[in-house]
């Protein structure tokens, strides 16, 4: 057998990715042109096999590989906390106190490498295969963390293990160092750091709420373990900290429903909980009911989300349904029932969490979305078991549960009357369509569009402005019911969520409901910019959360962004979509004319060049503003970057800090600015002897130690930093001065056509607002040029003053408001800023955190005013643009 071509030598480039020879040419069909992938080749050239997609999910799926190694170390009791770091360039960081990748050497095909390369460069690789190793694991296949390797540019790993550190890069699935034996150290466990390959990957932003819902989940179903996550992406309002959680939960499952229920109306205070071990298989079940109509349903198997079920989770239903109707039947309790409970019926109102766990179990797929093993009976005999008892010891919880389904079933009846109301003749035909509704001429579902607009006014507005050939309007008048607190009966009768469903042509109710029946592939809710607007949103989304959720399952609901911002001068209007459209538009007016003379060599710089560097200059600031909470001291972390930027690919290097050189100039430089600064003391450099490097401290005047290390230096948001300055390094030396340089006859000649074409617009004529799309300054016609005449230079001390100057020339001459309502705008510009399919701007709805919704909407929507209250004190100071 070859060899992998990962295994043992390393590519001069190892940014040269592992693909297989190209195709021969020719129409022929030989042996020459079958191609064996060896290695990790396959990872890269078919990922969606192995992580189910090279989108969003799949992104996401590379740190759950990452994780569930680390879990399957506290599964088998070696672990006992996981720490998961989102970095500012979306890499990833998963460390744990587990046993550490083994690292002595293993000969695989006569060739002798470091066990922790093999399970990194070759599939089928670990430690999963040998039960007495790992009774129960996620991990299966060994392919997890070699495919994260494998679709990672920067895959870092470092080891505390048989008393000392060990360290290894890779990128692309290719070792680029041999293994480093560091120094000694007490720690054990293992820190996986990596960066998603960009060319593989359509998304390469991590979501929180994706992470956190797994964590989440990992917490809840491991009983004691600690998880944290860590965003340095965003900052705390109060602290300036980095954002971070903290999952630990003692009572496991039982805990987790109690955290879904949390704020509703529970049939009974304390969750019913079942474990057991039978056949080799450990069971977890624990389930309560609240007076909701909605069932919500978890199940797990070796701790990964079967979000697909299967036996695990129909065995379970088949024994809730028999052992209610059993139980109803011996209570008496089904006199006026004229059949048996449905399985709907009795899980109205449920919440249940369902945990398995097996040894070498079966799912579909390396996602492991649906587990297969026959376990469907072993789960049933086990519900049947102790459901019966519980409900037998406590007649009284039955008797509420019973009665609870025996509601539902009678609101069934109900609601099929109310529904018959709802439903269409045909899914294509036009009868029996609200009357208010503006449909569109498209028959094809793909290509329809219904907006959910808000008001009669601007329902009016949007159905002249709309293209109707394929873009359909439902004004909404006034608040609709919200279903959070409405029996389903109720909700049916309310006009307007009645016109909704109509019009969507797909129906509601299990009983009805076929999304492939719906009407428009985009639902899209326009609303205002303002607090009634954020209302009337909450409330449909809160509609399509409890009643179709399969529609924003399947990607069909979006949100209208109309635009954020509109300057204006005169008849002149321009819409801006957002805050960084709004930062190059200011930039772009103020720097046409304007001369920035900077350095001792008064260098300067004009036009295109000058709007390019004021656009990088913000990028500079934003993350000064991010590493600056290290140092808290920007003059020191400008001496930092003057020291320890390089240009390049590695904008910091580790050998400035294996030796104690730099950290010395460093310190000298700490040292001059003492009396300035105040600090209290600045300590010689330091010798970290598990990483063999360097690293100096100082004391503060707050008494805080602020510590300048290789672990600071190789922080993505520094190393951002750093490759930001050395674009413009040149051009950050003081002093600054800016002025408007004197017209040419071009730019007078050109100020004659711009005020024609001003005037033009007055009357009339033209009169075209220009737009400006999220992801780009996009204009239907050029910016006007600046009339500003030829000024005295102002001096500027800093670069940061200097971009604020910026920004205040671009706003004068304009007045600039910030937009909120949609009746402000006639139909033609409503059209231009977000119908129009070209320009506009939708953000997609997603159900990330299925928990996290169940506690918000319940926070927000339902019936507990307490926990509203202390929801509302939390976040009060973090609220932006407030209507009074």
């Amino acid at each position: 057998m070859a060899s992998s071509p990962v295994a043992s030598e390393f590519p001069e480039d190892p940014n040269t990715p592992i693909v297989p020879e190209a195709p021969k040419q020719g129409g022929g069909y030989s042996a020459e042109n079958i191609t064996v992938l060896e290695g990790l080749a396959a990872v890269r050239l078919r990922p969606a096999m192995y992580i189910g997609s090279t989108g969003e999910q799949g992104l996401h799926h590379l740190v759950y590989e990452v994780v569930d190694n680390s879990v399957d170390e506290a599964l088998g009791g070696h672990a006992t906390r996981i720490d998961v770091t989102i970095h500012v360039d979306n890499s990833i960081t998963v460390t744990d106190d587990g046993r550490g990748i083994p690292v002595d050497d293993k000969v695989i095909n006569g060739e002798r490498m470091p066990a922790v390369q093999v399970v990194l460069t070759m599939l089928h690789a670990g430690g999963k295969f040998d039960a007495s190793n790992y009774k129960v694991s996620g991990g299966l296949h060994g392919v997890g963390v070699s495919c994260v390797n494998a679709l990672s540019e920067e895959f870092d790993v470092e080891i505390w293990r048989d008393d000392f550190a060990w360290e290894q890069d890779y990128s692309k699935g290719a070792p680029i160092s041999k293994l480093r034996k560091m120094g000694p150290t007490k720690r054990k466990g293992t820190k996986v750091h990596f960066l998603p390959d960009k060319s593989i990957f359509t998304v390469t932003e991590f979501s929180w709420d994706i992470l956190a819902q797994r964590l989440r989940e990992l917490a809840f179903l491991n009983k004691g373990l600690e998880i944290s996550l860590t965003d340095e992406r965003t900052t705390d309002a109060k602290t300036g900290d980095a954002k971070t959680q903290l999952f630990k939960y003692a009572g496991g499952i039982a805990e987790f429903i109690k955290h879904i229920n949390k704020g509703k109306q529970v049939l009974h205070d304390k969750p019913i909980y079942m474990e057991a071990e039978r056949d080799n298989v450990a069971m977890e079940i624990a389930l309560q009911y609240n007076d909701a109509y909605s069932e919500t349903v978890f199940t797990f198997a070796n701790n990964i989300n079967t979000v697909d079920g299967g036996t695990h989770l129909s065995g379970f239903k088949t024994a809730l349904t028999r052992t209610i109707n059993a139980a109803g039947q011996s209570l008496g309790l089904f006199k006026d029932v004229k059949e048996n409970l449905s399985g709907d019926d009795v899980r109205e109102g449920l919440v249940v969490v369902i945990s398995v766990k097996l040894s070498q179990p079966q799912f579909e797929g390396q996602t492991k979305g649906k587990l297969n093993s026959d376990i469907g009976g072993t789960v049933q005999q086990f519900v049947n078991e102790r459901l019966g008892g519980f409900l037998e010891q406590n007649p009284q919880v039955a008797k509420r549960i019973i009665n609870k389904a025996i509601d539902a079933a009678r609101a069934r009846e109900a609601a099929r009357k109310a529904r018959d109301l709802t439903r269409r003749k045909g899914a294509l035909d036009g009868g029996g369509l609200p009357g208010k509704l503006a449909d569109c001429s498209e028959r094809q579902p793909d290509r329809c569009e219904l907006y959910l607009v808000e008001g009669e006014s601007a329902g009016g507005t949007a159905k002249q402005g709309r293209d109707r050939r394929f873009q359909a309007i439902l004004p909404l008048k006034g608040k609709i019911l919200n279903v959070e607190k409405a029996r389903y009966d109720k909700m049916l009768g309310h006009e307007e969520i009645r016109a909704m469903i109509t019009a969507l042509g797909c129906g509601i109710g299990k009983d009805d409901f076929d999304a492939s029946k719906l009407r428009y592939g985009k639902l899209i809710l326009m609303t205002d910019a303002d607090v009634d607007g954020s209302h009337i949103r909450t409330l449909l989304l809160t509609f399509f959360f409890r009643h179709m959720t399969e529609l924003i399952k399947r990607g069909h609901v979006y949100i209208a962004q109309p635009p954020l911002f509109r300057i204006k001068k005169g008849k002149f209007e321009q819409y801006i979509k957002d805050e960084r459209a709004y930062v190059d538009v200011m930039v772009k007016r103020a720097s046409d004319g304007m001369v920035l003379t900077y350095g001792e060599h008064a260098a300067q710089l004009t036009g295109a060049d000058l709007t390019s560097y004021i656009q990088n200059l913000k990028d500079y600031l934003d993350y000064q503003d991010k590493v600056v909470k290290r140092l808290r001291n920007e003059t020191a972390l400008v001496e930092f970057i003057k020291l320890f930027a390089h240009e390049g690919s590695t904008p910091a290097v580790r050998a400035d800090f294996q030796t104690p050189d730099k950290l010395n100039e460093m310190r000298e430089k700490l040292l001059g600015m003492e009396k300035e600064f105040q600090f209290r003391a600045v300590g010689e450099p330091e010798m970290d002897l598990e990483h063999q490097t360097w690293s100096i401290s100082f004391t503060d005047s707050q008494g805080a130690v602020r510590r300048i290390d290789w672990a600071m230096a190789n922080a993505a948001e520094t190393r951002l930093l750093l490759a930001k300055y050395a674009q413009i390094k040149d051009k950050l030396e003081a002093p600054f001065l800016i002025s408007y340089a004197a017209k040419t006859a071009a730019a007078v000649a050109q100020e004659a056509i711009d005020d024609a074409e001003e005037a033009a617009a007055e009357e009339g004529v033209l009169g075209e607002p220009v737009v400006v799309a999220a992801d780009a300054v996009q204009e239907t016609k050029a910016p006007k040029r600046s009339k500003r005449v030829n000024t005295d230079p102002v001096e500027k001390k800093t670069v940061r003053e200097v971009f604020e100057y910026v920004i205040e020339q671009g706003k004068k001459e304009y007045d600039v408001q910030r937009y909120k309502g949609l009746g402000e705008m006639t139909a033609p510009q409503l059209w231009e800023t977000t119908m129009d399919p070209e320009k506009r701007t939708l953000v997609q709805v997603k159900l990330e955190d299925i928990a996290g919704c169940e506690e918000i909407f319940t926070t927000l929507m339902g019936e507990d005013v307490e926990s509203r209250r202390k929801f509302i004190e939390e976040n009060a100071l973090d609220v932006k643009n407030l209507d009074i």
